[in-house]
């Protein structure tokens, strides 16, 4: 991530995060699926995961998903899709294993236009492994139901603790940000008929309504 400044995190801030950060995880267990949908962001370790996971024989076939984003264009400058395809193929995925998805540019985006892509390539997934940054598995999961109702959906990313991902990935105060604007758009997009409702714990919802008074706000929806 670049070009935002720094905020420190109080005590609270961080116990609330982690809050959230458990929230968003769903603790799938990984058994091996149909296919893989690898889903775009700013995170490019993702990419490596998937390899990883495909690897250990959890799947024959994945759709790498993300277009050119003004969020990521300084990082992934020819589209996420093309970068993530790279490191997947760097960590020797077979080229033949790897479907290129290079227009979404949300997360229903990612769902749909896959979908689209693995017909084309005449794969019918019946079991589906979405593989995303850590705080993005409940939404990809509530939006996959949703929006791809025939595929039994499983999630998976990168098994690391809030405090470590930040050393990464950070600003810390950043991925909070994207976390609250995750968790915002769980609660609201059952409503769209974006996704499908999820069920949001007490905890969860007091540290996010924690966070957002204390301004971690910047990537929520505007009205």
């Amino acid at each position: 991530m670049t070009g935002y400044v720094e905020r420190e995190l109080t005590t609270q801030d961080w116990a609330d995060a982690e809050v959230v950060w458990d929230f968003h995880q769903l603790h799938h267990e990984l058994v091996p699926c149909s296919a893989a949908l690898v889903l775009g962001g700013n995170d490019i370790g993702v990419a490596s995961f998937a390899a990883d996971l495909y690897h250990r024989s959890l799947f024959p076939v994945m759709v790498v998903s993300g277009g050119k984003n003004p969020a990521t264009e300084k990082i992934f400058p020819r589209g996420e899709a093309e970068h993530f395809r790279e490191v997947a193929l760097a960590c020797g995925v077979p080229d033949e294993a790897i479907l290129l998805e290079p227009n979404a540019r949300n997360t229903g985006d990612n769902i749909v236009l896959s979908r689209e892509v693995f017909a084309a390539a005449g794969v019918r997934p019946t079991s589906l492994l979405l593989i995303a940054m850590p705080y993005m598995e409940r939404r990809a999961y509530a939006t996959c139901r949703r929006q791809w109702p025939e595929v039994d959906p499983r999630c998976a990313s990168a098994p690391v603790v809030l405090s470590e991902y930040v050393k990464t990935i950070g600003p810390a105060a950043e991925v909070v940000d994207m976390m609250i604007g995750d968790m915002e758009r769980v609660m609201r997009y059952p409503e769209l008929r974006f996704a499908i409702a999820q069920d949001v714990p007490e905890a969860a919802l007091a540290a996010y309504s924690r966070l957002v008074e204390r301004g971690f706000t910047s990537r929520m929806l505007r009205a």
